[in-house]
């Protein structure tokens, strides 16, 4: 699958940090997970995040959430400190939001009413939850199965209603936990256009993204990194990223290519 993204963000005019991490540490059960991980994402910016199974990166996603405290470390968003601030008020006061691996929709409930769920959160007058609600559904192209339960929607259609869903209520901050897994190769491309939209719609948003498709993921990332042995082991742009001889030696190997 060739490049997606016709343009990549290589410097920042206000150089303004969406998110950081400032060295983030974490154990479980005296298991070290994280070990000094430190981490500035941009305004504007598409970050992936790549690294074999079991190094942390959902960790990673769940600290940043507010779902976990790290055990030494502070997070900052918009340069304020949110290290203690719980995971609804990071949704609701900072617009953080996360896409997950799997679920993420009510089974039970069609299209329309898993984003009338949020919407009625969000928004307290009835004609703003109509209005966001039919935006979302013709934004993600979903009208064919407005009124399909969530049991009955292929994979794809799954993934667009979870990301409507998380993009109902305008977050700033979008993370997604493997977005790419399980789907064809038109489905894939069809949401790797769905994610450069967001940063060209609105560029003080970042999406941080989670995949061990890499070459999806490097498609559409302005910078990555590789997460191994507890720690950002190499970062970069996706072609720096690509010959760089760490990420070669725990994640990529020899042969990798981006095309």
């Amino acid at each position: 699958m060739g490049i997606i993204k016709k343009f990549r963000i290589k410097t920042f005019k206000k150089n303004k940090p969406k998110i950081e991490l400032k060295n983030i540490s974490l154990s479980f059960n005296k298991r070290q997970i994280l070990d000094d991980i430190s981490l500035s994402i941009q305004e504007g910016e598409i970050c992936g995040i790549l690294g074999p199974n079991g190094v942390g990166k959902s960790t990673l996603f769940n600290i940043m959430i507010g779902l976990l405290k790290p055990d030494f470390g502070k997070v900052f968003i918009d340069s304020l400190e949110v290290t203690d601030i719980p995971i609804y008020r990071r949704a609701l006061d900072f617009g953080v939001c996360i896409v997950p691996q799997s679920g993420g929709i009510f089974s039970e409930l069609t299209c329309e009413e898993n984003l009338k769920s949020i919407a009625e959160i969000m928004f307290k007058n009835k004609s703003e939850i109509i209005f966001n609600v039919e935006n979302m559904i013709s934004k993600f192209q979903l009208e064919s199965v407005k009124k399909i339960k969530g049991k009955f929607l292929s994979g794809g259609q799954k993934k667009r209603v979870c990301i409507a869903m998380a993009l109902i209520s305008n977050p700033k901050i979008i993370l997604m936990d493997e977005p790419f897994q399980g789907l064809d190769l038109m489905t894939t491309r069809e949401l790797q256009e769905t994610i450069v939209n967001l940063q060209t719609e609105d560029n003080s948003r970042c999406c941080i993204i989670s995949d061990h498709a890499a070459r999806d993921l490097l498609a559409i990332s302005d910078k990555a990194i590789v997460i191994a042995n507890k720690k950002i082991v190499a970062k970069g742009s996706p072609s720096e990223l690509v010959i760089n001889q760490n990420a070669k030696s725990v994640y990529f190997g020899d042969s990798f290519k981006i095309n």
